[in-house]
């Protein structure tokens, strides 16, 4: 195996900018090592936390699974953080879960989108003053849940009839 090179502490600012290049780029892996490499050095910069966060998400559907970012959430400094971003990784998953068509997908989307509406609500009962995020964002899931029928909780399936007498 390979010992990595650490980085340091002065090219931090720089790091993370490229963690954002690279995530624009689509290239979330790229982005992933960079957070690992800058919290090696500074394991409690909360920039490097959330884009480590937002990196994994990014990778949801390409073998990276929730619980890989939810170990990040207790990292998170502040409640209201870690309300707001176990909405986003749940968002996230439902939206790789769409992406992907799985038999099924439709009622786990449908639970993944309720939960992440659950986890906006409380962090819009944390929100610091003029922070309006966690309604945006539970309102995004509000609209994805009103306009696909194919979202629904499970035990609402409809039988139709393959073949009609």
């Amino acid at each position: 195996m390979f010992e990595l090179k650490p980085i340091s502490r002065d090219a931090i600012p720089e790091a993370l900018a490229k963690v954002e290049r690279y995530r624009l780029l689509n290239e979330p892996w790229q982005a992933e090592s960079i957070c690992l490499d800058v919290l090696r050095v500074d394991p409690e910069n909360a920039q490097a936390l959330v884009m480590l966060l937002l990196s994994l998400t990014d990778q949801f559907g390409n073998g990276v699974s929730q619980s890989r970012a939810r170990e990040v959430l207790p990292q998170l400094r502040s409640e209201y953080e870690r309300a707001y971003y176990a909405g986003i990784i749940a968002e996230r998953w439902a939206d790789a879960l769409l992406r992907q068509g799985a038999p099924g997908a439709g009622f786990t989307a449908y639970q993944s989108l309720r939960e992440a509406m659950e986890h906006y609500d409380r962090a819009e009962s944390l929100r610091p003053a003029g922070n309006d995020d966690a309604i945006l964002r539970w309102n995004t899931c509000a609209r994805i849940l009103m306009r696909n029928r194919e979202l629904r909780p499970r035990g609402e399936e409809q039988f139709e009839p393959a073949f009609e007498d």
